[in-house]
């Protein structure tokens, strides 16, 4: 299994993190180790040689089939189901990589770091590039955003990584975050909703 995730995907995010609006040339792809993934609500233990890390709230998309190279017009055969998921973000890693060029596999891979709701079946809702999605913690909602305002689609971004990954069933994808994040804390209580349904809960330790 592999894990994908796009960064600098909501052009508010982007002013957010670099105080510019601007769309990225290409999709920023990066990629997070399989010992990253946390499911079935298992708490999300911060590591103690970061100083600050942030949740970022996502769509996360399934890959349902094999694939390379493929079309965008045929993207949406390859994945079959959406959940919300947090790409945590070890922010004071994160900005020293950046401003020495360096990659972001610590700051964005470590143990634990992708988060993962429960499936829902892309077909039980009519349009996955409009859904909405929120991250509550500790009982009021912190970051919100919709599936719209993606730079980069889901399909475009399933297309574009076919080209130099095949893609296997059971890949996730996780699209990008919108504005909003912000630093997790000890015994925070995270829930994850997509459109009214809560697809993620655990705590933070």
């Amino acid at each position: 299994m592999k894990i994908f995730a796009v960064g600098m995907n909501y052009i508010q995010h982007n002013k957010e993190l670099d105080g510019a609006l601007y769309k990225p040339e290409r999709p920023v792809i990066f990629t997070k180790a399989d010992s990253a993934l946390l499911k079935d609500g298992k708490p999300f233990f911060i590591p103690d040689w970061s100083t600050q890390v942030d949740y970022e709230t996502e769509l996360v998309v399934r890959i349902c089939r094999l694939g390379k190279s493929i079309p965008e017009r045929f993207a949406h055969r390859y994945y079959d189901a959406v959940t919300v998921g947090i790409d945590f973000t070890a922010r004071d890693w994160q900005r020293e990589a950046r401003e020495k060029g360096q990659p972001w596999e610590i700051c964005k891979g470590f143990d634990g770091s992708a988060v993962i709701g429960s499936w829902i079946e892309k077909e039980k809702f009519r349009d996955v590039q409009a859904l909405h999605f929120h991250l509550d913690i500790n009982g009021q909602t912190v970051q919100e955003g919709c599936t719209s305002d993606m730079l980069y689609k889901i399909d475009e971004l399933v297309s574009y990584i076919s080209q130099f990954f095949t893609l296997k069933t059971g890949d996730l994808l996780y699209t990008g975050t919108p504005v909003g994040v912000g630093p997790v804390k000890i015994n925070d209580h995270l829930e994850g909703w997509l459109e009214e349904r809560k697809v993620l809960e655990f705590n933070a330790r």
